[in-house]
């Protein structure tokens, strides 16, 4: 085993889908936790939940969350959040559900507009997050 093999901690949880590639869903390196993107699947059955976008918008938060929290923190834990959008004209109710799901200080953030993304869903995001905040 090399020594980035021993401090590079993969996270897993069932409470979030499994990864659908050869990746983790996140990797911790110290008291840092990169979160692979995340799309709107329930990991209780494995479908899309796309009925509507905040149902989407909701689902990748929570998986988001249930990841945050295997690794020991919380969503408020998240420093760098990366925003990936089909439809940038979204950017309103992404604004408005993260206002009632992160506290101040909220966590920087990139929101870009993308041509397709997995499983032809609207919106992706992956976070970084320190557990010790």
């Amino acid at each position: 085993m090399t020594p980035n093999q021993k401090m590079k901690k993969p996270i897993f949880t069932s409470k979030a889908p499994a990864a659908i590639g050869p990746y983790s869903q996140a990797v911790q390196w110290g008291d840092v936790v990169f979160i692979s993107g995340q799309i709107p699947l329930n990991p209780e059955n494995g479908q899309l939940n796309n009925a509507t976008f905040e149902d989407e918008t909701n689902q990748v938060l929570d998986n988001l969350e249930a990841i945050c929290q295997e690794a020991g923190g919380t969503l408020d834990h998240i420093l760098k959040l990366t925003i990936y959008l089909t439809d940038l004209s979204k950017f309103d109710v992404v604004n408005s559900i993260m206002a009632s799901r992160f506290s101040e200080p909220f966590p920087a953030r990139a929101t870009l507009e993308i041509s397709k993304l997995p499983k032809e869903v609207s919106i992706e995001m992956d976070a970084i997050l320190s557990i010790t905040i």
